[in-house]
């Protein structure tokens, strides 16, 4: 049970502060007052919603709910509050916990239904809830679905596959003359690795070639002195044996270089700038003469791979096959689960729809081509009609049975529902059949509902009422004068009458 909750800066609202009992609790109040703004507000604290408030906090006290993650026991109060300043923060009980843990650990206790979303109908939504029924009902049909979602993930892989080479079979001709075309250009230039920088080395060489051998041929010159001056160290009494390894190493070097230089001799220099520009190019495009060469690879890997297109495809469609027989074969034993939860989940709804002034929903389980889900496609029927031929009130009556249905199975006992614009644009007597099936599910679940008819309002265990003035909403518990002053407005408007007061009475009587 939600027993408190606090807001501070909340849009139009500065300070909300209120505490909740069991059973009916609703919102009453002008238009724009700040109603649908404080139930979106309460639902952010629930991470339902975006969070409007700088600083909420709700507390619930005999939820039955047991988490050994955040040390809860079945009694103990729980403790939500978030924080909002450069980003929302969450606390449950004091420990941080994200938006997404706070909304699954939500899911288990809380439910909100709104009218206004049309696609509680829808079938794909409807075998997501059998399936979860079913889960609770047949522990065995997990491991079977698990099994079936497996199966199917690994059917559309080789779907995608044998697609794609569809696809290239088309264009086959087209892709091997490609892969063969770079595959070729790249041969004949034949590049290898650090083949780039060596010749690199031999241009410079060759550009200083004329230079470095004048510059030595001047510089032999040396050598003529070299008796002179072993001479004059022989005079000094200096041994010689440092200058004459000085001039040996001289020599060594410009013979050493003389020989490099013969070699390039026969090296054509126009030759070296063709395969220079070429491997520049292969570099520019790929980035490095490695990856050029990777690429090359790549290529022969893929024409190895067209060749053998027809042989793979082969393989392929029979593992499909074979996996589309044992998924149907799966498909086929989750319907009949799905079709046996349908059947609780039909009698659930009729059950609620007796109240409704409404009998006879049916819920119909066609066969459908195979996709994720199954083979099954969803359909409900009201008296043998279609939903589409049936009157806006039978459908939102039907939708309320079917929503309250599903919130019986998915929430815990003593759940929270949360029931927004419940019965806006309904007439009395529409009002009055959902007010009777809220006071019956009341009695399992704490209702929170904005209302807009006096029906359901003197149905209320709390009445609360959301007024305006000045731009700031505010919120209050009414007593029970309070309550037949504003269920009297709800019937004659802002000029209350007599007939309206005596009207509101007997209502809450």
């Amino acid at each position: 049970m939600l027993s408190r909750v606090y807001l501070k800066d909340c849009l139009s609202f500065e300070e909300v502060e209120l505490e909740f009992g069991k059973g009916l609790n609703i919102f009453t109040g002008p238009s724009g007052a700040g109603k649908s703004v404080l139930m979106q507000s309460i639902l952010s604290l629930f991470s339902l919603t975006d969070v409007k408030a700088n600083i909420g906090e709700v507390i619930l006290s005999d939820s039955k709910i047991i988490d050994e993650t955040f040390d809860i026991s079945l009694d103990d109060e729980i403790v939500i509050k978030s924080i909002k300043k450069d980003k929302v923060r969450y606390f449950l009980n004091n420990q941080t916990i994200s938006k997404k843990n706070l909304f699954d650990f939500s899911n288990r206790l809380i439910k909100h239904l709104n009218l206004k979303d049309t696609s509680e109908f829808d079938s794909d939504k409807l075998i997501n809830f059998l399936d979860r029924l079913t889960i609770s009902k047949k522990s065995e049909f997990l491991e079977i679905k698990e099994k079936f979602d497996s199966l199917y993930f690994e059917f559309t892989d080789i779907k995608k596959e044998l697609d794609k080479i569809a696809q290239d079979e088309n264009r086959l001709e087209e892709l091997k003359e490609f892969a063969k075309f770079e595959i070729d250009k790249i041969e004949q230039i034949n590049p290898s690795i650090d083949e780039y920088e060596e010749l690199n080395i031999i241009k410079k060489k060759l550009a200083k070639k004329e230079k470095v051998e004048v510059a030595i041929k001047k510089a032999s010159g040396i050598f003529e002195f070299n008796h002179n001056v072993v001479n004059a160290l022989e005079l000094m009494e200096i041994d010689s044996s440092f200058f004459d390894e000085a001039m040996n190493e001289l020599n060594n070097t410009f013979e050493k270089f003389n020989d490099s230089l013969y070699e390039l001799e026969d090296v054509n220099i126009e030759k070296v700038l063709d395969r220079i520009e070429k491997l520049s190019n292969l570099q520019k495009r790929f980035g490095s003469i490695e990856e050029c060469l990777k690429y090359k690879e790549q290529k022969k890997l893929e024409l190895e791979s067209y060749e053998n297109i027809f042989f793979h495809k082969e393989n392929l469609e029979k593992k499909y096959n074979s996996l589309k027989s044992e998924i149907i074969s799966n498909a086929n034993i989750i319907s009949q689960f799905r079709k046996e939860s349908a059947i609780i989940l039909e009698k659930k709804i009729n059950e609620y729809l007796r109240n409704l002034y409404l009998t006879n929903a049916k819920i119909m389980i066609n066969e459908k081509l195979l996709d994720s889900t199954g083979i099954d496609e969803v359909f409900f029927e009201l008296n043998g009609v279609a939903l589409d031929t049936i009157s806006s009130g039978e459908y939102n009556r039907l939708r309320l049975a079917l929503l309250t249905s599903m919130s019986e199975f998915d929430i815990v006992d003593n759940g929270i529902l949360f029931l927004d614009e419940i019965d806006a644009n309904l007439s009395g007597k529409e009002s009055d059949a959902i007010s009777k099936v809220l006071i019956k599910l009341s009695k399992s679940y704490q209702i929170f509902a904005i209302s807009h008819q006096p029906q359901l309002t003197s149905s209320a265990d709390y009445h609360f009422l959301v007024d305006k003035l000045e731009g700031k909403s505010k919120v209050r518990v009414l007593n029970q004068s309070e309550r037949i002053n504003e269920i009297a407005r709800m019937i004659s408007g802002e000029k209350i009458t007599n007939e309206a007061i005596n009207f509101a009475k007997n209502l809450l009587k």
